[in-house]
């Protein structure tokens, strides 16, 4: 590296400055930057180490010009704001895609867009092109961010299917039904008759494929499907604790729940506890997710355990993908029965 003029200070090392290091053309270390092609192999590990000797950096505002990309990808939450500080899930998943695209040397935009005006913004921010892609998290039913990405052309990836779209955008989801199903199965076989359920959102994937596993099993025990039985939450720990409260009301007779998340189960324990209910041996209590809050609930919870990185490594996978030119793509991945104290 050379030494600048003034003060004594390094300036960044360039293209010109590895080119010299690696004995090689300009245009040949361009080339090696922008995916190597038409470069021998030993000109490509010259530049190489010639890139690490000198310690430069890519510009990516100069690049961005020259090939019409940001070479970034936004992580879009539409939920409130607070619910992302609340939620373990969504921190894990986050984590998850920032390293994920770390080894791509690509950049994440973390961007909320809990309320409307607040979802225009962030969708014109993006379909003017400040990012190459979106990992899109948490669509309810009628949000019209995947419909309005997808109509702008704009690489997408859902975590979870959304609801009304199908094929027409890439997602990535764990089996959301068969979880429920074996966590079900669990509390029958443990005995258990009176089996209650806290629901997720029902204008959400999950809300939706939980649920429905809930029933198929209770189906296939012969079990006569008991309205009482099931409230609706919207997978904050207030609203598994206020429907806890309306389960004992509704059917005081019951002595298992399934919640369709960790975070809200904890609140259940809390509603179980103040009605005198003990876990598990007055009711038994599964969650969904395996997430800290899993470990963080007293007893620690019996789970369905979500592949977090395994779905963070996909969708960031389907999204270069798509934004390298490919087709939508469905990706399902497996869950598990994880067994701890509350069962």
């Amino acid at each position: 590296m050379t030494m600048s003029n003034t003060g004594g200070r390094r300036r960044p090392p360039t293209i010109h400055d590895v080119a010299r290091e690696a004995g090689v053309s300009r245009g040949t270390v361009s080339r090696v930057l922008n995916g190597g092609h038409y470069v021998s192999p030993a000109a490509a590990e010259a530049v190489n180490a010639a890139i690490r000797k000198t310690g430069y950096v890519v510009n990516r505002h100069a690049r961005s010009l020259i090939t019409g990309r940001s070479d970034s990808v936004g992580f879009l939450l539409t939920e409130p704001q607070e619910r992302f500080f609340e939620d373990p899930n969504f921190n894990v998943l986050l984590r998850g895609c920032t390293q994920a695209l770390a080894a791509h040397d690509i950049p994440l935009l973390l961007m909320l867009a809990g309320t409307e005006d607040e979802r225009r913004r962030i969708t014109r921010y993006i379909t003017a092109g400040h990012v190459d892609g979106v990992l899109l998290v948490s669509s309810h039913s009628g949000d019209p961010v995947a419909q309005e990405l997808r109509d702008a052309g704009v690489p997408l990836v859902a975590c979870g299917k959304p609801i009304g779209l199908g094929s027409k955008v890439s997602y990535v989801a764990a089996d959301d039904r068969d979880g429920a199903r074996d966590m079900v199965r669990h509390l029958l076989s443990l005995g258990r008759r009176r089996i209650g359920v806290v629901t997720g959102p029902l204008d959400t994937p999950g809300g939706v494929e939980r649920l429905a596993g809930y029933k198929e099993v209770l189906a296939e025990a012969g079990t006569e499907f008991d309205e009482r039985l099931v409230v609706s939450g919207d997978y904050s720990r207030a609203s598994g604790e206020a429907g806890a409260e309306r389960l004992l009301a509704q059917a005081p007779d019951m002595d298992a729940v399934f919640v369709a998340s960790d975070l809200m189960a904890q609140g259940v324990l809390t509603a179980l506890e103040r009605a005198g209910r003990r876990v598990p041996q007055d009711v038994a209590v599964g969650g969904f997710d395996d997430s800290p809050a899993a470990l963080a609930a007293r007893p620690e919870l019996t789970t369905i355990r979500q592949p977090w990185d395994r779905i963070s490594a996909e969708m960031v996978r389907v999204l270069l993908a798509q934004i390298g030119g490919e087709d939508p793509a469905a990706v399902i991945l497996p869950t598990e029965l994880v067994k701890r104290e509350s069962t």
